[in-house]
């Protein structure tokens, strides 16, 4: 029933993996030095695009699954709040532990879309690249909890 959304959502999942994979010696050199301005540049891309995948993985959900739209001006945070919520048509996506570590990650999202790189600040993105990894295997083994269960129904 669901097997387009699924699929959609799987191709995320692969490319923020990929994303992870393809910046892991640099997130790793961050953990245990300062990065110069052009490293510091590419881990806030990182940190964008992480976002921005996983807010990919909550629009195909809501639209395709939920069959919903959100038209407010908060709607990125209302869609996360979502995400962490069960409904009439699907178990909650995330972990409530999840939902309340991802807003630093929509923040800066939001920071990077509307500011110039020379403002990147490293003591503002250092614990989000130390918890990267983390917020990342979290969110992976959620999401692929909640596909198994879509894919049973």
């Amino acid at each position: 029933m669901h097997e387009a959304a699924i699929k959609k959502i799987m191709f995320e999942l692969d490319q923020i993996q990929t994303l992870i994979d393809s910046y892991d010696d640099l997130i790793q050199k961050a953990t245990k030095e300062m990065p110069n301005l052009i490293e510091l540049t590419a881990l806030a891309a990182v940190l964008h695009s992480f976002y921005n995948g996983i807010e990919n993985i909550f629009q195909i959900i809501l639209k395709k699954i939920d069959r919903q739209t959100i038209n407010s001006s908060k709607w990125h945070k209302e869609l996360l709040l979502a995400m962490s919520e069960q409904n009439a048509q699907r178990n909650a996506v995330i972990s409530i532990k999840t939902m309340l570590l991802l807003p630093q990650y929509l923040s800066f999202r939001h920071f990077y879309r509307h500011s110039y790189s020379f403002y990147l600040n490293w003591e503002d993105m250092k614990p989000l690249i130390n918890s990267l990894n983390a917020i990342w295997d979290d969110f992976l083994i959620e999401a692929k909890e909640f596909l198994t269960q879509l894919d049973q129904n």
